[in-house]
């Protein structure tokens, strides 16, 4: 019989522990005008700057999408990778299959004057995220070699307001 590992052989800890009785809390909010989609928008350099100019050590930022056709997502920054990426986002939803949603002869709820056929980036949206969240050590947003933060757009071009929160001290 094989011996399982116990968990303490699995993992090694490494706290990083700071303790100080004041809090920040930063929001600030950034708009892009995006392009087509589905269209990967590296926001890193724009989220790494609110970081750094809150003056936290040691927290969390959040980086939130105000929208329901528009995602944020963390990858990898590579342009064979990002034209995989959205060619699966097409696979998984296409524009051009047929959505309730874009029935306007039935649709009642939520319309507005320039509403557009966009079930697909709904359905895409139901694959990715509203927001991400990224630790916050020694003043630096602790992301990975390869890792980037996309604004992920769903729909046609517009203006998009994305949410920065930084949380710490």
């Amino acid at each position: 019989m094989l011996e399982q590992p116990t968990r303490q052989d699995r993992v090694q800890r490494t706290p990083k522990v700071r303790r100080e009785a004041s809090s920040l809390v930063i929001c600030e909010e950034l708009e892009f005008e995006t392009t087509g989609a589905p269209g990967f928008h590296d926001i890193t350099e724009d989220v790494c700057a609110i970081v750094a100019d809150s003056g936290v050590s040691f927290g969390h930022v959040t980086i939130f999408s105000c929208h329901t056709t528009a995602a944020i997502r963390i990858n990898e920054n590579e342009p064979l990778l990002l034209r995989d990426m959205a060619r699966t986002l097409r696979q998984i939803a296409p524009s051009n299959a047929y959505y309730e949603h874009n029935d306007f002869g039935r649709r009642t709820v939520n319309m507005n004057p320039d509403e557009c056929a966009n079930g697909h980036a709904h359905c895409q949206h139901l694959f990715l995220s509203s927001s991400e969240t990224v630790p916050i050590i020694d003043g630096r947003a602790q992301l990975g070699t390869y890792q980037s933060v996309f604004l992920i757009e769903l729909d046609h071009p517009k203006v998009r307001k994305v949410l920065v929160t930084v949380v710490g001290s």
